[in-house]
């Protein structure tokens, strides 16, 4: 039975904890390969080339094994595509004097459309965050701010639906919009 058979039932976030706390390397050997294709379609879009590609993710994996005791990583799959570009990019720099101009076109290309997914990755986050700072606001505060927000009622119709009084449910989105906005910020700004 592999790592990734014996431990499939756990998430990304529970190997990676396991490993944080104990250091062993086999958390890594059932996290890693579950982004094996991943990381190959990512190398292919940069490189162009498979046994490039291939070559690249066995240096990624490499690479994760020796950074990931050193950063305390929150996001795996947003750390780990990074360091594949990172290390895509570094790849065709260093043999960019070599290479015909029609493929540093090609590569440009890729490169916007990576910029344009990590745009959609931080989105991504920012929704994660933002779901489990939602989880955080007192009840009154999450039920107005989710009926309002994520419903689209209206202030009448979330009095309605929950018996406060207008008042009640204007000072509960107000209340809650900041609650949210200061976890943000506290998750968004790095600690001192």
């Amino acid at each position: 039975m592999t790592y990734q058979d014996r431990y499939a039932h756990l998430t990304d976030q529970e190997l990676l904890d396991n490993f944080y706390s104990d250091g062993n390397n086999q958390w890594l050997g059932a996290l890693l390969p579950r982004y094996t294709l991943l990381l190959l379609g990512v190398c292919m879009k940069y490189l162009k080339n498979e046994e490039e590609a291939k070559d690249c993710v066995q240096h990624i994996f490499m690479k994760a094994i020796t950074e990931l005791p050193k950063y305390k990583v929150e996001y795996f799959k947003a750390w780990l595509y990074m360091v594949a570009r990172n290390h895509c990019l570094m790849r065709i720099r260093s043999r960019q004097g070599k290479m015909p101009v029609e493929i540093k076109e090609q590569h440009l290309a890729a490169i916007y459309e990576e910029n344009e997914l990590q745009s959609h990755v931080q989105k991504d986050l920012l929704l994660h965050d933002l779901e489990l700072a939602l989880e955080k606001l007192n009840p009154e505060q999450k039920q107005c701010i989710t009926l309002f927000y994520l419903e689209k009622k209206s202030y009448q119709e979330i009095a309605e639906q929950t018996g406060f009084t207008l008042l009640q449910v204007k000072s509960y989105i107000q209340n809650g919009k900041r609650n949210l906005k200061i976890m943000l910020e506290k998750k968004i700004q790095p600690e001192k």
